[in-house]
């Protein structure tokens, strides 16, 4: 049932529905710091306290006692938890998904697969306001294959609509590589329809779920897209530099080869052979060594998702956001706020953006109370409600923060230019 504005706007009705969540006994798994109100769940998930013990474990028993010991059971385990990682937050098959290196590699090995499946056709298609790790994979693998790359303007707050992928494909258009969910907007973009619109031009899909995996449903499946890559330290909890994961439908396994050649993508490992000759399956998109310190951070991160329930999450995360916006237009709107993520629901990831020409002045001013929020240009504060460890009382107490420093002018002691952060 969504919050709406005629709804009470006090804390204790925020506490009441924190009281009443499904997935309040969840929450309670996670580390909290001292009185922290933290809206960048989207940027870095909270800490699991399993996660803790479990690298504990891995650090003093399986590394520390038992040494190499521990390969046949450090494989096993990354082999599990891409399965669990495949089944119970994206959806698809458990030979579908393998744990590797970071997104912006993977996002490099996919899209070279993807461009192989399409070799009479020169040009890979991808949206103006995609991360920008996605835009310089793309520009670099297109000037490297002597490909070009045909940029679509979405809207920068609405996100990419079906139409406007439709009219910009033609038959030279190999591939297109576009985000599940706006990393500036949080606006969702349709994947089954898009992709629909893509294979009728026989175009290849690339999906980034970065910012929706473990907040949102994924339906890859059902799309019969071919491609996805994500992270984990998001949604997922790994925490920070977590390894990353990758998606390739099952069909097209024995039909591609990823460039980044290693030995843990090659038959026979051990046999040590000088030639490479790619394993079958999803493990053909591995090259080195497991992480196994972050993998295993992976698994709690993965287990705290599927205990939850994907479908609970989105709906969890719909009714933080619904309400992060009841509040905006209560309080923040009169004081120059505007609104920059889509307002229904269904087209709404788990973080919500406000627009406000002072939004880095804010930003500042948030951080130094203790209040910590995302900042993303063009003067937009962006606000991650993790629907596993965000409170309606942390969203309440969120905005209110926010009211009170731009009505006494609390935020204009900081400087008005954004400082480089490296």
């Amino acid at each position: 049932m969504p919050i709406t504005d005629s709804d009470d706007l006090s804390i204790e009705f925020a506490r009441a529905i924190d009281a009443a969540s499904p997935l309040r006994e969840h929450r309670e798994r996670f580390v909290f710091a001292d009185d922290t109100i933290y809206l960048d769940g989207n940027s870095l998930g909270r800490l699991p306290r399993r996660t803790s013990q479990r690298l504990r474990e891995v650090i003093d028993t399986e590394w520390g006692r038992d040494l190499i010991r521990s390969w046949p059971t450090w494989i096993a385990r990354h082999d599990d938890v891409a399965a669990a990682l495949a089944t119970g937050v994206l959806g698809v098959r458990p030979s579908e998904v393998t744990i590797a290196d970071s997104t912006t590699v993977n996002l490099y090995k996919v899209i070279n697969a993807a461009a192989d499946l399409r070799p009479g056709r020169s040009v890979i298609l991808i949206e103006r306001d995609n991360f920008p790790t996605d835009l310089y994979v793309v520009q670099g693998i297109a000037k490297a294959r002597g490909m070009s790359v045909r940029v679509v303007d979405s809207d920068i707050d609405g996100g990419l609509s079906v139409e406007q992928v439709r009219s910009a494909l033609d038959d030279d258009v190999a591939l297109a590589c576009f985000c599940h969910v706006s990393y500036r907007s949080g606006a969702i973009a349709d994947i089954e329809q898009i992709t629909g619109v893509l294979h009728e031009a026989g175009a290849v899909a690339v999906w980034d779920l970065c910012h929706s995996a473990g907040a949102i449903r994924t339906p890859l499946a059902q799309a019969r897209a071919e491609f996805a890559v994500g992270c984990t330290y998001k949604y997922l909890n790994s925490g920070p530099g977590a390894p990353a994961f990758l998606y390739v439908r099952e069909d097209l396994h024995d039909q591609v080869r990823q460039p980044i050649w290693g030995w843990f993508g090659q038959r026979e490992q051990f046999a040590m052979g000088g030639d490479y000759d790619p394993v079958e399956g999803i493990a053909r998109f591995t090259s080195g060594t497991p992480a196994v310190l972050g993998l295993s951070a992976i698994e709690e991160g993965v287990r705290s998702i599927t205990d939850a329930g994907i479908d609970e999450l989105e709906q969890g995360g719909r009714l933080l956001t619904g309400y992060g916006l009841v509040l905006a237009d209560s309080w923040l709107a009169p004081l120059g706020f505007t609104v920059a993520s889509p307002r229904a629901a269904s087209r709404r990831g788990s973080h919500l953006t406000l627009h406000h020409r002072q939004a880095w002045q804010i930003c500042q001013a948030m951080i130094a109370r203790g209040v910590v929020p995302d900042f993303r240009t063009p003067d937009r504060l962006r606000l991650g409600m993790a629907p596993l460890t965000t409170s309606f009382e942390e969203v309440w107490r969120g905005f209110d923060a926010i009211r009170e420093i731009v009505e006494t002018d609390e935020h204009l002691q900081f400087p008005a230019e954004r400082a480089r952060v490296t």
